[in-house]
């Protein structure tokens, strides 16, 4: 006799398994509702953040980070944890002693560290961008899934109410039919465009500056200019503007529109960059096509904006208000046939609000449909690990990989200055064969993947 506690579950995992959210119960690797074991790769900057946010009924078991320095915090705080400097150490050694496994390290190593961890079976967070290029991005989904392993990137939004308020509007036809999305933020604010030199200095002695240049085969002497911050900035290394806030704003759209496919990008307005860093400004414009019950979808994104109100060159988003005051890092609108959803940061962290002001009270009145996350990202993933909760909403199969693709595409209209139309299934530029080149990085000696 199934109890009946038990049978509601069942009932709602289904539902949820309908909704793309199927709970890891169903998939097995349940570990009941025990601490589980955490393994830090990145331990300064967003990684302290994650490993704040992580901690919350677990045991940080092992941090490692290429900066000593910048791992003192969190080894101060968690005194029993084992360091390292180099994450594949930490699997040789260690690996059978993991339950969880956290990235925060500078985009260029999200794949080594992740492909690690997946391949030893390990549950595995990683910070957005998932990939810095596209042919990482697809390895890391299949693997995923061949695997059976639990992962999410950690593009907190995903989690949050707001979103789902915001999918539940557009799926009840708050605004009519969804025709634009328009996205903004203030980034890039480190270092990037054409020119910028980045003077070499002796390594410290707290620095593993091999292990944190790794995968990439373009030789740097360090320079604090890149590290710790600026390698945002690099191709080599980051992804610019587009990959540092994209996958957090354009992730509202992705999943309530469902835009994972085929589309068009195109970039505008782009300032001077090279080779070495990407542009202190561009505008980027994808076109979807009608997707089963949708229509097609005009998505505006715009970096490089100084501030959204009074930035000359900001092309201000239709259905708001004129004299709304909007957030001078980042925002978001969608447009509707009948109405304009507003909400003024990255994340629908804060509640999305419809315009005209008549569309509130029947907004009032559209029901819940999805389920709430507590706790961000690390904390749905040990949720789900342990079987107390449904797979995370941004895994790499259903989610997190496909918008990664979607997102870092922009950059290939950047690069070469042509329309991209993309397609997904076979993962190539329609009539472009040059950006094949640019899918997958020529990897260092020694480093080199190895994907089994």
């Amino acid at each position: 006799m199934i109890h009946p506690s038990r049978r509601n579950f069942l009932k709602s995992a289904a539902a949820m398994a309908g909704a793309g959210l199927a709970p890891n119960i169903l998939l097995g690797q349940n570990k009941g509702s025990k601490q589980l074991n955490i393994a830090a790769v990145g331990c300064g900057g967003k990684g302290s953040s994650d490993i704040s946010q992580i901690a919350g009924g677990n045991r940080i078991a092992f941090l490692c980070d290429i900066d000593k320095n910048m791992a003192k915090g969190a080894m101060e705080r968690h005194p029993d944890a084992k360091y390292f400097s180099d994450y594949r150490e930490m699997f040789a050694t260690v690996a059978d002693k993991i339950d969880v496994v956290t990235v925060s390290t500078p985009d260029h190593m999200h794949f080594a560290i992740a492909l690690e961890a997946i391949k030893l079976g390990k549950p595995v967070m990683v910070q957005k961008p998932m990939c810095n290029n596209l042919w990482e991005a697809r390895v890391l989904q299949n693997l995923a899934k061949q695997k059976n392993v639990l992962t999410v990137m950690g593009n907190q939004g995903a989690t949050m109410e707001g979103t789902r308020i915001l999918r539940e509007w557009i799926e009840a036809g708050l605004i009519g039919e969804v025709k634009e999305v328009h996205y903004w933020t203030n980034r890039p604010i480190w270092p990037q465009g054409k020119g910028l030199e980045f003077p070499s200095q002796p390594v410290p002695e707290h620095i593993n500056w091999d292990v944190w240049q790794g995968t990439v085969a373009t030789e740097r002497p360090y320079s604090p200019k890149i590290h710790p911050f600026a390698w945002r900035g690099f191709w080599d290394y980051g992804c610019g503007a587009l990959g540092d806030i994209g996958c957090h704003s354009m992730n509202s759209a992705f999943w309530a529109l469902d835009l994972r496919g085929d589309f068009i990008v195109e970039a505008s307005n782009v300032s001077e960059f090279d080779d070495v860093t990407c542009p202190k400004r561009a505008t980027i414009t994808y076109q979807f096509p009608a997707k089963g019950r949708r229509g097609p979808v005009k998505v505006v994104w715009q970096d490089g904006v100084g501030d959204a109100n009074n930035d000359k060159d900001f092309v201000r988003p239709p259905g708001i208000p004129a004299d709304l005051q909007l957030n001078k890092e980042f925002g978001q609108v969608f447009v509707g046939t009948e109405g304009t959803i507003f909400v003024n940061d990255a994340y629908c962290e804060r509640a999305p609000v419809v315009y005209p002001e008549a569309l509130r009270e029947k907004a009032r009145k559209i029901r819940k449909v999805y389920p709430r996350v507590k706790g961000g990202p690390t904390q749905e993933l040990c949720a789900a690990v342990r079987g107390d909760g449904p797979k995370p909403v941004s895994n790499f199969v259903d989610h997190a990989g496909p918008l990664t693709e979607m997102v870092l595409a922009g950059n290939f209209a950047v690069r070469f200055g042509k329309k991209i139309d993309w397609d997904f299934a076979k993962m190539e530029a329609r009539g472009m064969p040059e950006v094949r080149a640019m899918l997958k990085r020529v990897y260092r000696k020694g480093w080199e993947p190895k994907l089994s």
